[in-house]
């Protein structure tokens, strides 16, 4: 008798290659998961609200954002995890730590070794016993200078066909870039002269999965990381998978089956592991990657960083409120993950159909303003479109579209106090922990925009930093770590918990969060505006004859006769457990 896991597997096998031998390719990739004879559950996990609580969050860091020049930098970001975010973050998500040749790791040549400038397996290991761990699977593309595309060049097997080829006189029109260079490449192979794909850069090669042999590949890959005790694995670039000439090449059916087939995988296996997806595009595409709760576990909440920009530079959430009132709850078993700055830009692609040309192009004008700089994109029409706002989250909120310098430190810091409230998971940049400022250095060493927002910091001059009260550095981390010590002994923001937008002044980012057992309300006022805002008791429905407490300032609030006042940028939780 077929197994339900069996016959899942073969459904996706034959959505995804339809030609193939579907029995041996099923054993084959049972194989490449579960080597050796590993054991596998016998049943699915059930999704559920259980996967996570009220105090999971996470940091996002490179392995060598903290250098001294001595230590293991792996090391050293262990120590700064351990004696900075202890009871702060439980998770970790270290981008790629394998040796690259460009883009800041994500050009990777050998997906089986830690970089050796950072560390090894035993460190990574050792963060991941401490820390649940995150990890990149750079599935889209390797690096050109890395064996595989070498073996690719010689014509030797199975690399031969790894990559994906094209011809110039092929229709790419439709073709969705987040770049402006051609997205061909010609090469000498042992065959001849071809055109290889690239989406990101010539550095970065796409891989064919159309060939079964390369999600073989990517299989053993992820039983590696598992090995190594990676428990959230990030799915980069991954809805740009699946190529077809003549269609946009992005969200195609077999990317959506491949990651439906990673899923099952990860159901079955008796670590818990969680799929993240990484789609920096539009809502309703981005959300597409739940699928029916069988597809990724966690999806990034790509729309937030730029209209919570928008929002503390122009003063009105008006924008903001009308995205967040349209969200849906995320699935059984499923949660976002909500962040305002990563290592990437501020993508805008996210708030097309949301955010007004003209209210971006202000956005834009006023980071530009504060040293931020602009990179493009070629729209299918063949104009060049902005896509990502390159520029630390803490000098983006520098100064108000009006020009309004005052309440630097204040428009930050509600700006992650509303990470923390919002439905999911939050997750931390370092460089917005750490209030870093724009690295116009590394820019103008490196040339790539987005070294502006990759500092990385001499760890005796941050702790130094740190160990100074009045420093942007130690007054950033402190109430971040403050205002979490709060959220994470609240149950109404589980990741999961009921969450409804309030209907306020539009000065005001308002949330009504529940927790699942409908004992507590919290009411998450959040003014993004440099005015006193006030706001009537009855507008939020708090019922009279209960103690509400603002949880983070411990003041106990009345529900009747006197209003709540909100002074420039200042966030309350209402709550009725104080």
């Amino acid at each position: 008798m077929t197994s339900n896991f069996d016959a899942r597997l073969n459904d996706l096998i034959a959505a995804i290659y339809p030609r193939a031998d579907g029995a041996e390719l099923s054993r084959r990739i049972t194989g490449a998961f579960w080597p050796d004879g590993r054991p596998r559950r016998r049943r699915a996990r059930v999704p559920s609200n259980n996967f996570w609580s009220e105090q999971d969050a996470l940091v996002i860091t490179y392995g060598n954002s903290i250098v001294d020049g001595v230590h293991k930098p792996l090391d050293l970001l262990r120590d700064f995890l351990h004696r900075n975010l202890r009871g702060t973050v439980d998770g970790v998500h270290i981008l790629p730590f394998f040796p690259f040749t460009s883009d800041d790791g994500f050009a990777v040549t050998d997906y089986t070794a830690v970089n050796p400038s950072l560390g090894d397996w035993s460190d990574i290991r050792r963060i991941a016993e401490e820390f649940k761990l995150m990890s990149d699977l750079v599935l889209n593309h390797v690096s050109s200078q890395g064996p595989w595309f070498t073996a690719y060049l010689q014509g030797h097997a199975p690399y031969d066909r790894f990559f994906m080829e094209a011809e110039p006189e092929d229709d790419l029109s439709l073709v969705v870039r987040p770049r402006t260079h051609p997205l061909l490449r010609r090469v000498e192979t042992a065959e001849g002269p071809a055109h290889v794909w690239c989406t990101f850069s010539h550095d970065q090669i796409d891989l064919d999965f159309r060939n079964p042999e390369v999600l073989l590949e990517f299989l053993r890959i992820m039983r590696l990381h598992i090995d190594n005790g990676v428990r959230i694995l990030r799915l980069d670039a991954v809805a740009f998978l699946w190529k077809v000439v003549g269609t946009p090449c992005i969200h195609l059916p077999q990317t959506h089956a491949i990651v439906r087939l990673m899923r099952l995988l990860c159901d079955y296996a008796v670590e818990p592991v969680i799929l993240v997806t990484e789609t920096n595009v539009p809502k309703a595409e981005n959300l597409s990657y739940f699928g029916n709760g069988n597809e990724a576990h966690v999806v990034y909440n790509f729309s937030l960083p730029p209209l919570l920009l928008h929002a503390l530079q122009s003063g009105t959430a008006r924008y903001l409120i009308r995205w967040q009132s349209t969200m849906p709850p995320a699935q059984m078993g499923c949660a976002y993950l909500n962040f305002s700055a990563s290592h990437d830009g501020i993508g805008m692609r996210p708030a097309e159909g949301i955010l007004p040309e003209d209210e971006a192009a202000r956005m834009i004008d006023c980071v530009r303003g504060q040293g931020g700089l602009v990179s493009m994109r070629t729209a299918p029409d063949g104009t060049e479109r902005p896509y990502e706002l390159n520029i630390t989250w803490y000098d983006a909120l520098g100064a108000t579209c009006d020009g309004e310098t005052a309440h630097h430190m204040e428009r930050f810091l509600c700006s992650q106090t509303i990470v923390m409230a919002l439905e999911g998971i939050p997750a931390f940049y370092i460089h917005a922990l750490l209030a870093t400022p724009n690295d116009h250095a590394g820019v103008e060493k490196t040339g790539i925009s987005r070294a502006i927002n990759r500092h990385r910091w001499d760890y005796p001059e941050l702790q130094a930093r740190l160990d100074e009260p009045e420093s942007d550095q130690a007054r950033a981390l402190s109430e971040i770590r403050r205002r979490m010590g709060v959220r994470r002994r609240q149950p109404a923001f589980h990741p999961n918990a009921t969450q409804f937008t309030l209907q306020l002044d539009d000065r005001i980012f308002g949330l009504w969060r529940q927790s699942l057992d409908r004992r507590q309300s919290v009411f998450a006022l959040h003014n993004v505006s440099a005015e006193t805002v006030e706001i009537e008791p009855s507008a939020i429905n708090l019922i009279d004859g209960e103690a509400w407490c603002d949880l983070l300032s411990g003041e106990w609030v009345a529900a009747v006769g006197q209003p709540i006042r909100l002074a420039p940028y200042q966030c309350r939780w209402i709550s009725n457990r104080g």
